[in-house]
């Protein structure tokens, strides 16, 4: 009789604990919990609950990945500076924002964070740096202030674009080099509450208010935005998450009120696929297309702060799963 050593080559692993990391198609033992176990690819995409923030609230920013992020500001019953950073089990307190405030908008990673622009008493340009413990507030300031703007890019190398300044949505966008703001071109749909994704010469800005709300879409080369393939439903308050060939657009509120739709871009078109389980708005979302996170907001109820979170994993990310016989 044929062995599977004869056939693969080699023995199938008895292990105590499943190993850190699988590849595809792996197979082995778990002595432990005395099942057989397979590493696959996921099918589909799919948002699975995630850790709660310590500290509910919305109209936050965010930075990171899925599992090394910083979440920061929003609004409490007031508007805060808090800071919280994820290790992809647990959420634990940091250094607060310099400048309390909501609207806040991020981008770069959880080590080296930027928060831009926002809402206090009124609409302000204020930029701050994260090291990972501490932020640092940078003396010059968007040239436009204005709060529920897109971002993209690094610490050192990032884009603003959109937002409401003051009462209106913004076409501008500003590029940053780590030490100050310059003009870049404009939107061609001025909107605020828009979704971004990618970096400053490769940015993707999406969904939005501008009024109405809208699905466009466009594209930065760093230099000037064009439009491409609209998304499938209209919505403001999006966030994003991604590069400008590869991202999703998720959340918001749309013409029915507050979603939980999800869209996958592809460098050309927006796919609908598996929803958010809360809709909700005003809140924070880091990460890639196979790995994202969207982090507390408003759900539309009373009082409606939320301190969920909710964790998406890509179609062909890695997955773990347990072989039954039946």
């Amino acid at each position: 009789m044929a062995t599977y050593k004869g056939i693969q080559g080699f023995s199938i692993q008895n292990l105590s604990a499943d190993p850190s990391n699988p590849i595809e198609g792996q197979v082995w033992y778990n002595s432990t919990s005395n099942v057989w176990k397979v590493e696959e690819a996921t099918a589909t995409g799919a948002w699975a609950t995630g850790v709660s923030l310590n500290t509910g609230r919305y109209a936050l920013g965010s930075a990171g990945t899925q599992t090394e992020t910083v979440a920061f500001g929003g609004f409490t019953t007031a508007n805060t500076g808090a800071t919280e950073e994820y290790n992809g089990s647990s959420w634990s307190p940091s250094g607060s924002l310099n400048t309390s405030r909501r609207g806040v908008s991020g981008t770069g990673i959880q080590t080296a964070g930027l928060a831009i622009g926002g809402y206090t008493t009124a609409n302000t340009g204020a930029t701050e740096e994260y090291n990972g413990a501490t932020w640092a507030s940078n003396p010059t300031g968007l040239s436009t202030v204005r709060r529920f703007l897109g971002a993209a890019g690094t610490q050192t190398s990032a884009l603003a674009f959109g937002g409401t300044t003051p009462s209106t949505p913004a076409d501008s966008t500003e590029e940053y080099d780590g030490s100050t703001w310059t003009a870049g071109g404009n939107l061609i749909t001025a909107r605020n509450g828009l979704g971004g994704a990618g970096t400053q010469t490769a940015a993707l800005a999406f969904g939005g208010n501008a009024p109405p709300f809208t699905a466009a879409t466009e594209e930065y080369d760093g230099s000037s935005w064009t439009s491409v393939n609209s998304m499938n439903t209209a919505r403001g308050q999006i966030q994003g998450s991604g590069i400008q060939t590869a991202a999703l657009g998720f959340g918001g509120e749309a013409s029915t009120g507050y979603t939980t739709a999800t869209e996958e871009w592809d460098g050309a078109n927006w796919t609908t696929v598996a929803s958010l389980a809360t809709a909700r708005e005003q809140f924070a979302g880091t990460g890639t297309l196979p790995a994202t996170i969207a982090i507390a907001g408003y759900d539309g109820t009373s009082p409606g702060i939320l301190s969920s979170t909710e964790e998406w994993t890509g179609a062909g990310a890695p997955t773990t799963k347990t072989i039954t016989v039946s």
